[in-house]
Formats: C-alpha cells, structure tokens, sequence
C-alpha cells in the first residue's frame, strides 16, 4: 500500500478516498466540531499547512484550507497534529496544550464536546486506514 507524508496533498487525496468507503457506515454524532487548523512546523513545502476538519458528516473530515463558518480555529506544531489525528493520543494533545504548543481560538465547548465522545466503529475503522497510508 503507498504511503504519503501527513497533510501532503497527496495524504489529502487518499484519505478523502478512504473516508469514502466508510461513509455509508457514519454515524452522526451528538456533537459535531467544525475546525480549521495552521499546522505549523511541516516538514515539507512551506512549512505551515492550512486545513480544516469537519464531523458534521459523521466521519473525521480532514481537508486542506480553511472553512466558513467554523467553531473553533487551532494552531499546532505538525508533530503534534499527527500525534492527535492519526495516533489518537490524548495526553501528547493534552501535553502540548499545557506546555502552550496549541492555541485554540473560537468555542473551545465544542471542541471538548467532540473530544469526550466515544468514536463509533466507523471512525475507528477509518483512523486505522488513516495510518496505514501515513509514512513514518
């Protein structure tokens, strides 16, 4: 299977593909975040990425550039982005947060909202697909 480096355009590509296989089995959820991100700190191209993530479709929409309207804006380091969005790791989000890594602005309820939810069998499925087309 072809890997792609996180956020790449390519990465983009495959992920809208995958999500796209998952999307009869999405479930709504409770709460749905729409979110733009600046990644900064990329390891490629120009350094920062723009994109944004939006639940409202029931799966973890991750796409380049930002929306509008949007509930929350966040601006983390792409390690950090990685760690959270293709990892699912809580405390490395939490860490940063902490440590003043991620600046969120916007309604920080929503994003908490979202985050205290469990993931549906979908989104786990399509996080799992999420990492195997991600490389190191």
């Amino acid at each position: 299977m072809a890997t792609y480096a996180f956020l790449s355009p390519e990465w983009i590509g495959a992920a809208r593909t995958l999500r796209s296989e998952f999307a009869t089995d999405a479930e709504i959820p409770a709460s749905t975040m729409r979110m733009n991100l600046t990644v900064e700190e990329v390891p490629y191209g120009e350094g920062v990425v723009e994109a944004h993530v939006d639940t409202t479709a029931g799966l973890v929409e991750i796409e380049l550039g930002h929306i509008d309207p949007a509930d929350v804006k966040v601006t983390l380091d792409f390690d950090t982005a990685r760690a959270v969005l293709i990892d699912n790791n809580a405390e490395i989000a939490m860490a940063a947060f902490m440590a003043g890594k991620v600046r969120v602005e916007g309604d920080m309820t929503k994003l908490l909202a979202y985050q205290s939810m469990p993931a549906t069998k979908a989104q786990l499925e399509v996080t799992a697909a999420l990492r195997e087309i991600t490389s190191s």
